[in-house]
């Protein structure tokens, strides 16, 4: 008998639907992520911390979840989960497990069998909002939307203080180059290199630390809240601000740290790290009304007219005015013409608003991390 659940939005909506993963109560802001596949990469990524996601891809869970793309330490990071269509019985040779168990196992709340196209077409017209999934049918619609009016939402939260990690720690010596399971082997090969990078990790994805390793580079690890001075005394080459979850202007240490590297050392920022880097150089971040959250957004670079399809995931956006004269635009979004990419005009210093770790998505992106590793070295970088 499969168990009734529904999802409560915060401007009344109320869809019905039937509970997979585990039971209980789930409230978080409610985006929607356009991939197709990746859906345990998503699940695991930080930067969904204080959200519930809801899939546009219709079927999911088809190919189960293993213990290899895996994007952060403990499990899912995102509040719950929402699908059109759940399937309980996956196929394929790296599965280890089901979907529906995954999830129960770690406590996250998921619903199926509501009209996803419907859901989508709400948040797009009216931006992302905060919702309650439950699957107690002791509370009312009524009752729910009662206690999403009395949540303070996520703006001005700092929830990178959540998923950060808690002590400094060597990629990958004390931790497994791919996945934190026994995956029986590594699946992306490391090179032991010689130049130093700190990654700042404001909710740092895996794989962002893999590419790093894959290039040669010496990968060390910090807590969200280090000092600037405890950085540069371990001397790194460079320095990498990670990808994180919610309002960047809630991390006012991570931008007057950054604010005390500037000049000092290169800086490449990612998502979360490129929009504290804009803050750090006293420009401004505004909220997008719906946020780019999927592995299919077309990103002009505008010095070589190459479009690159990339994957994203963030609800913030940094105001390229407030940066003129310190910065020249790099990259674009095809879609909406919203800026996704800075190069300070002096410093060695660069930063994207997208993903290109992947994980899930295209490895259009990649050569970003060529390109940190030749401006750390003077040497010539891919366009």
């Amino acid at each position: 008998m499969k168990k009734k659940a529904v999802l409560v939005l915060s401007n009344g909506l109320v869809f019905e639907g039937e509970s997979f993963g585990a039971g209980g109560e789930a409230i978080g802001e409610v985006v929607f992520n356009t991939a197709m596949a990746g859906y345990q990469e998503i699940l695991t990524d930080s930067s969904y911390k204080g959200q519930i996601v809801a899939m546009t891809y219709t079927q999911i869970g088809n190919y189960g979840v293993n213990a290899e793309d895996i994007e952060s330490k403990g499990g899912p990071k995102a509040e719950g989960f929402i699908v059109k269509e759940y399937l309980d019985y996956p196929s394929n040779w790296r599965a280890d497990g089901a979907l529906g168990s995954y999830l129960n196992k770690h406590g996250v709340v998921g619903i199926q069998g509501i009209d996803t196209r419907a859901l989508t077409s709400c948040l797009r017209d009216a931006g992302s909002m905060m919702g309650i999934i439950s699957t107690d049918g002791r509370y009312t619609p009524a009752a729910l939307f009662e206690r999403i009016r009395e949540h303070q939402g996520i703006g001005g939260i700092d929830l990178v203080k959540e998923v950060t990690t808690e002590r400094p720690y060597k990629w990958p010596a004390s931790e497994k180059a791919w996945g934190y399971e026994d995956s029986g082997s590594n699946v992306m090969p490391i090179h032991q290199g010689q130049l130093k990078v700190v990654v700042y990790d404001f909710g740092v994805k895996r794989n962002i630390l893999r590419n790093l390793a894959s290039e040669g580079f010496d990968v060390m690890v910090v807590p969200a809240a280090t000092s600037s001075a405890e950085v540069l005394e371990m001397n790194p080459d460079g320095i990498l601000l990670s990808n994180g979850p919610g309002d960047p202007d809630a991390v006012s240490y991570g931008i007057q740290n950054v604010r005390e590297l500037i000049g000092k050392k290169p800086i490449f920022g990612i998502c979360l790290g490129h929009q504290i880097l804009g803050l750090a150089l006293n420009g401004r971040t505004y909220k997008l009304k719906f946020g780019h959250h999927g592995g299919n957004h077309p990103v002009k670079d505008i010095a070589t007219g190459k479009v690159e399809i990339t994957s994203q995931n963030h609800n913030y956006c940094v105001d390229i005015e407030s940066l003129k004269g310190q910065v020249v635009l790099t990259h674009t979004n095809l879609y909406d013409g919203t800026p996704e990419g800075i190069r300070h005009v002096e410093l060695p210093i660069f930063s994207v608003q997208y993903h290109p770790e992947a994980a899930p998505g295209p490895n259009d992106s990649n050569y970003l991390f060529r390109r940190f590793k030749a401006i750390i070295t003077g040497g010539q970088y891919e366009n």
